[in-house]
């Protein structure tokens, strides 16, 4: 049994039908790019997997549960994790704080006010921040941080219910070279050190940039006009006449970075 599957979601917002109707599996312990040219149905599609907005029809299967109806707070601790185009971190706490957030909504413990939240489970914050290279950092304010550094507390944050399934919607957004690849080094680091475990760790992400598509994907898949007209492995996809047609027809070369 795939670790995800998608069965026939579709999604219309008045007369746009933004999804049509698309189906496809994740598998456990895979990097899966979701690319397409602006307006294909990704954004949407992430935020039906999240829980966000809700499908018109089809299903949403992970691990063996329908996630449809559940809420994002109910998927992330179900063992999905979120990291969003646009980095959703308070940047008045420190690193460490952030962290401690995030373990906190995974313990549901977020409304418990009159605790002390600086002292939970400080070790295990400063532990997923020794994962993505940000240790030595914990006490500093994250609006100090450099926006690559941001992510990858982002990153950090979203490791805190120890996902199963970590869905990243354009981690690399506004990131120089070095930064995007540094950054998805990590991130297939941690897929392939957690493939030994239960379950290991999956990644779906959506991603413009066509060097981390075609450098960190274990397999892509397209979206046009809200359907799902290829997938494959990367050189697949790439030699894939429909694709390349579908890309060039909105006045881009499949090769470039703004693909």
């Amino acid at each position: 049994m795939s670790l995800l599957h998608i069965q026939q979601i579709q999604k219309s917002f008045g007369a746009n039908q933004a999804v049509k109707g698309i189906s496809f599996d994740v598998e456990a312990g895979e990097m899966l790019a979701m690319i397409g040219p602006n307006g294909a149905g990704k954004s949407t599609t992430f935020n039906m997997l999240n829980g966000q907005i809700r499908p018109d029809a089809g299903d949403i299967v992970f691990m063996g549960r329908s996630l449809i109806g559940r809420s994002p707070r109910e998927i992330w601790q179900m063992g999905v994790g979120r990291t969003f185009q646009v980095a959703q971190t308070f940047g008045s706490m420190s690193l460490a704080e952030n962290v401690q957030m995030a373990l906190l909504s995974s313990a549901s413990k977020v409304y418990a006010l009159w605790q002390r939240a600086t002292l939970f489970k400080r070790d295990e914050a400063i532990e997923l921040l020794r994962l993505v290279g940000l240790e030595t950092q914990a006490d500093k304010a994250c609006s100090a941080l450099a926006y690559g550094d941001v992510k990858r507390l982002e990153l950090a944050m979203a490791l805190a219910n120890q996902p199963t399934l970590l869905l990243m919607d354009e981690p690399t957004a506004g990131m120089a070279s070095g930064e995007r690849n540094n950054l998805m080094a990590l991130i297939k680091d941690l897929v392939l050190d957690r493939k030994s475990r239960p379950n290991g760790l999956a990644v779906l992400f959506t991603e413009h940039s066509m060097d981390v598509v075609f450098g960190y994907a274990d397999r892509v898949m397209v979206l046009a006009r809200g359907e799902l007209i290829a997938q494959g492995s990367p050189q697949e996809v790439r030699d894939h006449a429909l694709v390349q047609s579908v890309y060039l027809g909105y006045g881009q070369t499949f090769q470039g970075v703004n693909a």
